[in-house]
């Protein structure tokens, strides 16, 4: 399921699966049945397999078999981040030509990590597909780009192996991790990248049945349609399991908390000279069976 969160006639985020041209909304299509599902994707995510069964036998009719209250056109929606994580772990230097690129410009290690090199976002730099992110020259001259895969979690873990790792993913989207490079503090990433804003995320949330293989996926990143990131995720340099082993080893992951799997080569300060965004740029953020995730800069001092 490619399951998305939406607004349309009010203010309230509805839960719907996206299939082609059409959002349907999961919770009214199941009372319409007389069976309940969340309204929410956080709820419908802790609510586990249950769930996500009904959803599917439920969708299992197709378009034809939708009543037309469940439904609507993707372009009568308004798109929303798919859900406010409660933790966003940021994984920094998984791709082995950014540690290299990251050694030059951003003067960290040249040596590859052996761990993963791990750090947070508040939920309240979650922005949504289509929302601004904002740049404020009062703070930094230096916003950075970087595509990344998300990993959303389903199940709570604490201190499992990388065998158990991917029985706990519920799916995947994708975090634009947005940097302010001149705002790293004695070497501490969080005023850096967890300014509001600086998680675009989006614009859905894929089941996990539906990737195939996560490890396998093409990403890349355009600024104002300029292609400035191209890579795969066979080049992490920790995979998924090994990342979700890691973190659990000490931190325990609960539904709906989002693991940013780094990023590749290509940030805006790797360039030659270094390349930054600026109010008026469009960015598009894309990994292969999930999407593209859009978003604009805008001048934070008259965005509010």
């Amino acid at each position: 399921m490619r399951l998305v969160s939406y607004i349309h006639d009010g203010p309230s985020l509805r839960l719907g699966a996206h299939a082609g041209d059409l959002v349907v909304d999961l919770a009214t299509l199941a009372g319409l049945a007389g069976e309940p599902l969340p309204p929410d994707l956080l709820s419908f995510i802790r609510a586990g397999d249950a769930a996500r069964d009904t959803a599917r036998r439920l969708l299992a009719g197709g378009p034809t078999a939708w009543p037309a209250g469940a439904v609507h056109r993707i372009d009568e929606v308004s798109l929303a981040a798919p859900l406010r994580p409660g933790k966003i772990i940021g994984v920094g230097l998984n791709y082995v030509e950014h540690v290299e690129e990251s050694s030059r410009s951003l003067d960290t290690d040249k040596e590859r990590p052996t761990r993963p090199v791990l750090f947070g976002k508040p939920a309240t730099a979650v922005t949504g597909p289509g929302q601004p992110i904002l740049h404020n020259a009062d703070l930094t001259s230096q916003l950075d780009w970087e595509c990344e895969l998300a990993v959303v979690i389903g199940r709570t873990a604490f201190r499992v192996s990388e065998e158990e790792a991917y029985d706990h993913v519920f799916g995947y989207s994708i975090v634009n991790d947005i940097s302010a490079r001149d705002q790293r503090r004695s070497g501490q990433w969080f005023f850096s990248k967890g300014q509001d804003s600086y998680a675009p995320f989006g614009p859905a949330v894929v089941t996990a049945d539906e990737i195939g293989d996560p490890m396998a996926l093409d990403l890349s990143l355009r600024v104002n349609g300029v292609t400035k990131q191209k890579s795969n995720t066979r080049h992490m340099l920790f995979p998924i399991a090994r990342l979700i082993a890691d973190i659990s080893s000490g931190v325990t992951l609960e539904p709906g908390d989002v693991i940013a799997t780094g990023s590749p080569a290509g940030v805006g300060a790797g360039m030659v000279p270094p390349e930054f965004l600026q109010p008026g740029d469009t960015v598009e953020a894309t990994v292969e069976g999930i999407g593209t995730l859009t978003n604009p800069v805008v001048d934070a001092r008259r965005a509010r």
